[in-house]
């Protein structure tokens, strides 16, 4: 299926983000990767659209530090899809990783806006 033309007001992630992003997405329950994909965009207001070139590797990487579980299984339009669940370690990967990007937003929102003279904001 071909994506629609970027629109103007989509991002594209951060390094390392999607990872985040992913395992957020699986503490609402297990989920084969279009459905990942779709929740991801849906819930970013299509700001975020995931590749899903760049959606599998991720998810390779995550099943291979074991932060998350694939099993196959059938999918609601009957199609066979592998399905990935988050799994204890990942839950903590993801609490640490929720933990640096608040910091980083932070850090961020600090130099984009920077105190004035008289130390307001």
């Amino acid at each position: 299926m071909a994506r629609p033309p970027a629109r103007e007001d989509q991002l594209g992630l951060l390094q390392g983000t999607l990872d985040m992003l992913i395992l957020q997405t699986l503490r609402q329950g297990r989920a084969h990767g279009h459905q990942i994909a779709t929740t991801i965009e849906r819930t970013s207001n299509d700001v975020l659209q995931i590749d899903h070139g760049s959606l599998y590797p991720a998810l390779h990487r995550l099943l291979k530090r074991g932060w998350i579980t694939g099993t196959w299984g059938t999918s609601a339009n009957n199609r066979r899809a592998k399905f990935y669940a988050l799994t204890r370690s990942g839950r903590r990967q993801l609490a640490r990783e929720a933990t640096r990007w608040e910091r980083m937003v932070a850090a961020v929102g600090r130099v984009m806006r920077p105190a004035d003279a008289d130390g307001a904001t």
